[in-house]
């Protein structure tokens, strides 16, 4: 389940964001157009928060802000190059909860997203913490504790725990998890992720060979279950 829906058409801004929100312990969806965006929403209802540019293809930011508003109090934070004085206030008096000039500066970014998930979902700690059974993620300070004692993770094994834990219930095929946690244009084979599902499994299974927590899907890929 991602936090975050970003709608932004310069795919290299988009792709920045995404990479950075990744490692703030956000997980980030990304479309390039508005009307795919307003699908989503309608059809998903679980992002948290919307990241919106304003000059799109198609439909713009402030038609999609006026859409959303009828239906959801999905916070929105637009991040534009229309920095004019009533660019601004079309884009507040339209709904939107921030507005952002282009260039964004992407730790600014994530500071207004902390400061805007506070106010709608309660208090930082709750955004900043994901607990699934005994297992808890520190999303802030990226560590992981098991029944209380932090685990030793790398950096791809704690990447893809999160995945998991912001994902119980579900089967995530591999070439998603691969892509989500290597990337798609990454030169390494898909048995690196079997290979970190089993170093993984080693350090949060009472019984790696009987997986209880990271379920083998045969044929498609894993799912994670909270015991």
């Amino acid at each position: 389940m991602a936090d975050i829906l970003l709608v932004e058409d310069n795919e290299e801004l988009a792709e920045l964001i995404q990479v950075f929100l990744k490692r703030d312990g956000f997980s980030v969806e990304r479309v390039f157009c508005g009307e795919e965006a307003v699908q989503l929403i309608r059809e998903e209802q679980k992002y948290k928060l919307l990241i919106l540019d304003i000059c799109l293809p198609g439909m713009d930011g402030f038609a999609i802000c006026r859409i959303i508003r009828e239906s959801w109090n999905l916070p929105i934070l637009v991040i534009s190059a229309r920095t004019g004085r009533e660019d601004k206030l079309n884009g507040y008096e339209l709904g939107a909860d921030d507005y952002m000039e282009k260039p964004v500066d992407i730790e600014l970014l994530s500071a207004k997203i902390k400061a805007l998930l506070q106010r709608t979902y309660g208090t930082l700690q709750d955004a900043r913490i994901l607990k699934s059974g005994g297992i808890e993620v520190d999303t802030e300070a990226r560590k992981v504790f098991l029944e209380g004692r932090e685990l030793e993770l790398n950096v791809k094994e704690y990447e893809l725990l999160l995945l998991f834990v912001k994902n119980p219930g579900k089967t995530l095929h591999k070439d998603y998890i691969f892509g989500e946690i290597w990337g798609l244009d990454c030169f390494s084979e898909n048995q690196t992720l079997t290979v970190h599902i089993k170093m993984l499994r080693k350090k949060i299974e009472k019984n790696p060979r009987e997986p209880e927590r990271i379920r083998t899907v045969w044929g498609i890929g894993y799912r994670y279950e909270e015991i």
